[in-house]
């Protein structure tokens, strides 16, 4: 789609004014766009000195993350950013500081902040099934005269009678 403004570059911003008589739809090309005010991502200032910090940042950071190595099995930060694995339990201590930074990259935090997990309940058995095989397994126990399991098992029916 050409831009509405010159006709001559493609349109690459979607100008939308929202005007008492109705919404006016306007696709503008980078240079129109700047011309009339409308700032976008590639019409935006770039400062080098925040580019120079960053730069610093990251290299800082690589630096100190690759100098943490495991006291027990020799594994260092990097061969964790190679495998995706750590050398040992050991290595959770030894490398701490990298690996908060990960999960708070990774998930925004490094400490869990959710609900804890609770595990799905097993339905109970329904009053009929449970009784029926509680009255089976007593007529096995007084059949092979295990008297003290048959005497368990006829409580435990009269407590769900």
């Amino acid at each position: 789609m050409l831009c509405e403004h010159c006709n001559e570059r493609d349109a690459v911003v979607e100008s939308i004014k929202v005007l008492p008589t109705g919404v006016k739809h306007e696709h503008l090309c980078d240079k129109c766009a700047k011309a009339k005010g409308v700032e976008t991502t590639i019409t935006m200032q770039q400062h080098a000195l925040g580019e120079m910090m960053q730069a610093v940042q990251q290299q800082a950071s690589l630096v100190t993350a690759d100098a943490a190595s495991c006291g027990f099995c020799g594994a260092t930060a990097r061969d964790f950013r190679l495998t995706g694995r750590l050398g040992c339990a050991h290595c959770y201590e030894a490398m701490e500081h990298s690996l908060r930074e990960l999960l708070r990259r990774l998930h925004g935090n490094s400490k869990h902040v959710g609900k804890r997990y609770i595990a799905p309940q097993v339905q109970m058995e329904s009053k009929v099934d449970s009784v029926h095989d509680l009255e089976d397994r007593l007529r096995r126990a007084v059949e092979s005269e295990q008297f003290e399991l048959a005497a368990e098992l006829r409580d435990r029916i009269r407590v769900i009678e």
